[in-house]
């Protein structure tokens, strides 16, 4: 490839971008997508609306209600109702949980006798109910734990010392912002490269490449260096704001980090390339880049729902998807500081590579010289 070819075009689509704003979009999207992201999605759940019907109206019973109402997971109001008046409420939206306990609680306790407790949630929204039931759940185990561990006979006497790897304070920031980091890296690049092609197409400047002499790969590349190293400068950005405003830990190589983010630069933007040369128009070619990155972005990163949880189906198309992959370097970068000594990150950067270079391929194939 021609060096004086290469900086022509650079010159060129910088000119572009600085005359049309683009560049602005290029640094103001990513800092608004981590900005708004990453302090808006939350999966813990704060402050529910909590019933707990107590008719029992024994010490014990006060004291499991009183666990409720000291904890920041749940706004306890404890009254008397009968169970279809408190579920009623739960149809009305006015609760998210109700707590029941029976009469005779402490009475039965004391004989050694079972007990019920009922717990109903509202699960309208099926994550958010499981995340409550989970937490009233231990809230529960929890107080039977502490005032009933000294009955206990020696076989059920177990000491359970829990501790949470990577994440010791369950922050969902040390969740969101290594996939949000990735999701940005597929989304934006692709939109930016999506208008390289297709725009002059559209202002019938692609007259001046089908009759020059350069070559498609010289084109190619030309049109990709820009943007590459654009959005380089994006990736110490991004790094600043994960580490010094949301605080997150970076244990592991950084190195690693910048080497695997370029070369998910390469694959987003051949993607944003690649529509923008089998379309005509640009807004079918950003339609497209949106259709291909954002939803699997989403859906398929491993951001939002863990890989091994989803459905067969759903495991084998988030296995065809990049983001996949840089969203696994991305946390073990950040959470866990394997790095190259785990045999998976190696294979999952060999893997971007191999994107990378497919994507390239493919728009160099489909960009024709000529008109149809």
């Amino acid at each position: 490839m021609r060096y004086s070819v290469i900086k022509a075009y650079f010159k060129k689509e910088m000119k572009e971008m600085i005359r049309e704003k683009l560049i602005v979009y290029l640094y103001g999207i990513p800092f608004l997508f981590i900005i708004l992201f990453g302090y808006g999605i939350r999966m813990e759940v704060l402050d529910t609306r909590t019933l707990i019907i107590d008719n029992d109206r024994s010490k014990l019973s006060y004291e499991l209600a009183g666990k409720f109402e000291h904890s920041k997971y749940f706004n306890t109001d404890v009254q008397t109702l009968s169970q279809s008046d408190a579920l009623q409420l739960i149809k009305q939206n006015k609760k998210d949980l109700i707590i029941i306990i029976e009469p005779g609680f402490q009475k039965l306790l004391a004989k050694g006798q079972k007990v019920h407790l009922g717990v109903f949630t509202d699960g309208s929204f099926p994550l958010r109910a499981k995340t409550i039931e989970g937490y009233a759940m231990g809230t529960i185990y929890d107080f039977f734990f502490e005032k009933f561990k000294h009955r206990l006979d020696m076989k059920s006497l177990i000491t359970v010392n829990q501790r949470n790897l990577f994440n010791q304070a369950m922050r969902d920031e040390e969740m969101i912002i290594p996939g949000l980091i990735a999701f940005i890296y597929l989304v934006v690049p692709a939109l930016m490269a999506a208008f390289l092609v297709v725009r002059e197409k559209e202002k019938g400047t692609i007259f001046n490449f089908y009759a020059s002499p350069i070559k498609k790969e010289e084109y190619l590349f030309a049109k990709l260096i820009h943007i590459f190293f654009l959005q380089s400068f994006n990736i110490l950005i991004l790094w600043l704001i994960a580490v010094y405003l949301f605080d997150l830990p970076f244990r592991g190589s950084f190195t690693l980090y910048f080497v695997s983010s370029m070369i998910y630069l390469i694959i987003s933007a051949s993607i944003g390339l690649l529509a923008s040369v089998v379309t005509s128009t640009q807004i079918v070619a950003i339609i497209l880049v949106a259709i291909i990155t954002v939803i699997p972005g989403f859906l398929y990163s491993g951001m939002i729902m863990p890989i091994s949880s989803m459905g067969d189906e759903a495991y084998v198309v988030a296995h065809l998807y990049p983001v996949m992959y840089l969203t696994h370097l991305m946390q073990d970068v950040f959470l866990v500081g394997d790095g190259l000594s785990a045999s998976q990150n190696v294979l999952y950067l060999l893997i971007l590579v191999g994107y990378a270079a497919v994507l390239f391929a493919l728009s160099y194939l489909f960009l024709r010289k000529k008109l149809k």
